[in-house]
């Protein structure tokens, strides 16, 4: 199972259909330091995915959230940064975790996607990052 390349580095969904995925697609063969990928959103009322580039400082961006999400506090990644945002509100607007994906950079388009992922999902989100890290990092050229 090791062999397996790790592609999934979020994937946050409840028995709704609503769910929002960053999937790696590979290492950018624009840019050696960067990996291609993109975040999927999909609800029974709208999907769609939007490309972005993930770097190594992403990622540990990423892992930053994650400690911050386990300590109770709502997350932005990749605010303020060139390419799609996406913030996590632990209580959103209707009384449950949402994942807002903000594409303000290209389409302008704002998604809010209300969710209720399962009780270990920030563990599982840690496991999937240093799956990810350890796969793709040492290919990347700084």
């Amino acid at each position: 199972m090791d062999d397996i390349v790790p592609r999934e580095l979020v994937f946050l969904a409840d028995d709704e259909g609503n769910s929002v995925t960053v999937h790696v697609l590979g290492r950018d063969p624009r840019w050696s330091a960067g990996l291609r990928a993109e975040i999927v959103v999909r609800t029974p009322f709208v999907s769609g995915r939007v490309g972005l580039a993930l770097y190594t400082s992403r990622l540990e961006s990423w892992a930053d959230a994650l400690n911050r999400l386990n300590a109770g506090e709502d997350v932005a990644w990749m605010e303020m940064s060139s390419g799609p945002s996406i913030f996590i509100q632990l209580t959103g607007e209707r009384d449950c975790p949402e994942v807002v994906v903000e594409d303000e950079s290209g389409s302008m388009v704002t998604v809010r996607v209300p969710l209720v992922p399962p009780d270990d999902w920030i563990a599982d989100h840690q496991q999937r990052l240093q799956r990810v890290m350890e796969h793709w990092v040492p290919l990347l050229s700084e």
